[in-house]
């Protein structure tokens, strides 16, 4: 498998593992509908993703097959966003506050069909999906013709990705919402996360394409 392509899915697991909206509202429809409806979130947050990955790379291909130097700059901003990410995370795990905790609701208040339109509308209203897309994914393309198709095929494996991701957390918090949703447990996750981002933030910024 090339190299490129792994580090790729490195990047995607820690960017997907880290917890941001979308996780906090797979959390939060899952306790409230249970293992459909958080099913249901992911698959929505996932289908968003999808979304932005086409959109930005259409608009992406023209200009990055046009100017090389260009190409450099979004690589370098591509690193500086990762950076960004892990500061963040660490950020959140090293904070005196809590984390959001998540009422319980009673089961089945929430149904699939609106958990699911919750997570495409949640994505979709997230920013920074379009800022990963449009620095991240240019970085393991080919700057040649096909490139629009790797950057939709690349788009497409971070989706499943984050849908399989999604699925697992559903699974445990059936059974473990409150811990998970803990403080503790939380922040945890953030600091791993974090130093990997910034780890991967400078590898990107001194790879050589």
């Amino acid at each position: 498998m090339d190299s490129s392509f792994l580090t790729f899915l490195a990047i995607s697991a820690v960017v997907i593992a880290t917890p941001g909206p979308d996780t906090a509202l797979t959390i939060r429809n899952a306790i409230a509908g249970g293992r459909p409806a958080g099913l249901a979130t992911a698959l929505g947050v996932s289908v968003g993703q999808l979304i932005w990955a086409i959109a930005t790379s259409v608009a992406l291909v023209a200009i990055l097959l046009a100017s090389e130097p260009v190409f450099h700059t979004l690589r370098l901003v591509g690193a500086a966003y990762l950076v960004y990410l892990g500061v963040q995370s660490l950020r959140s795990a090293f904070a005196s506050s809590s984390a959001p905790t998540f009422k319980r609701q009673p089961p089945g208040t929430l149904s699939p069909g609106k958990a699911f339109f919750q997570g495409v509308i949640n994505d979709l209203a997230n920013p920074k999906m379009a800022v990963f897309f449009a620095s991240v994914l240019p970085q393991f393309a080919p700057q040649a013709q096909g490139m629009l198709s790797q950057l939709i095929l690349l788009g497409l494996v971070f989706s499943l990705l984050t849908f399989v991701w999604l699925a697992i957390y559903t699974s445990i918090i059936a059974s473990a919402g409150a811990w998970l949703s803990s403080s503790k447990v939380r922040r945890s996750i953030d600091g791993v996360a974090g130093f990997a981002l910034v780890g991967m933030g400078v590898r990107v910024a001194t790879s050589e394409r």
